[in-house]
């Protein structure tokens, strides 16, 4: 008998759904500034498609909330995080980037007096891919995760930079150039010294070179982003950290690549022996296995219309 109390109770702990706690964990970066970082996993039924980080600036206004999540109901679960924080409403949404989870949730905050902020070339994007990306979330997160999920796109764009002067909080996006995807933005807060950079920085895993992303202009945004010396970074995957541990995982994975790759283009190598390189420097990181081939493989496909 004990034995099938045992097992009924390890049958229900498995089969009950995760909560928004258990998947974004809430961290408080400075007064009225936080991060809710997710999981370094892969998109899946439990996040939603939230396998990335977002902020939380309050102001004396509202809430300025750093990307909606990938699907309404991850949006809805982005939400629910922001309510354990603050009983202020949601009254402006910055997408920073194309990629579904910084924009698919836009319809679950979408209402009168809530502003969608985004660059141009992040909404060209999201137009570009949105059924392609609504047809993967599918078979990541399963149909019911993608009920209700819509394609609504920012109602304020901007080409280079956008200054908010919101309830004594200044919030400046930029947009620097084309890194994991055509239109990732940063967004610095000066009296903080905290940035929250979308995909243009990953610490603790392993960053993409996508078919959408540009690893030379990638290392020239990172320095501009780095240019204004954060304290924190809040990168678009993993912990929040020092400016030295971004570039450690980022722009110096991004620059050793393209000189590995360049060498090995230099000394007559072809793509197919293109897993020769050795990126092991690196295989501290999440997902190194996984991802170094590829990488590898787009960045050799850049350099040859260089």
């Amino acid at each position: 008998m004990l034995r099938v109390i045992a097992l009924f109770w390890v049958v229900l702990i498995c089969s009950t759904p995760l909560h928004a706690e258990q998947i974004l964990r809430t961290e408080k970066l400075a007064h009225n500034v936080y991060a809710l970082i997710g999981p370094l996993t892969n998109r899946n039924p439990e996040n939603l498609g939230n396998n990335a980080n977002f902020g939380v600036i309050i102001t004396g206004d509202g809430v300025v909330l750093i990307d909606s999540g990938a699907t309404n109901e991850g949006a809805r679960m982005i939400h629910a995080a922001v309510k354990r924080i603050t009983d202020k409403p949601v009254k402006w949404v910055i997408n920073s980037g194309g990629q579904d989870h910084r924009w698919m949730g836009n319809g679950y905050f979408k209402k009168p007096g809530v502003t969608i902020i985004a660059s141009e070339k992040a909404v060209v994007d999201q137009k570009a891919r949105k059924e392609a990306q609504l047809d993967r979330l599918w078979s990541l997160v399963g149909k019911k995760g993608i009920e209700g999920t819509s394609y609504i796109h920012a109602d304020a764009t901007f080409s280079q930079q956008k200054i908010l002067e919101v309830g004594n909080t200044r919030i400046e996006i930029y947009h620097a150039g084309h890194a994991h995807t055509p239109g990732d933005s940063y967004i610095w807060l000066p009296e903080h010294k905290v940035m929250f950079s979308g995909d243009i920085v990953y610490t603790d895993r392993l960053l993409g070179v996508g078919s959408m992303s540009a690893h030379k202009s990638w290392i020239a945004t990172f320095e501009a982003m780095a240019a204004k010396q954060p304290e924190i970074v809040v990168g678009g995957h993993g912990n929040p950290a020092s400016l030295s541990k971004a570039k450690a995982d980022t722009y110096d994975y991004l620059v050793f690549l393209r000189e590995a790759v360049l060498k090995f283009i230099d000394e007559g190598n072809s793509l197919e022996d293109i897993g020769k390189i050795d990126q092991s420097r690196f295989s501290y990181l999440e997902n190194f296995d996984s991802l170094k081939g590829r990488n590898a493989q787009r960045v050799y496909e850049e350099l040859e219309w260089e």
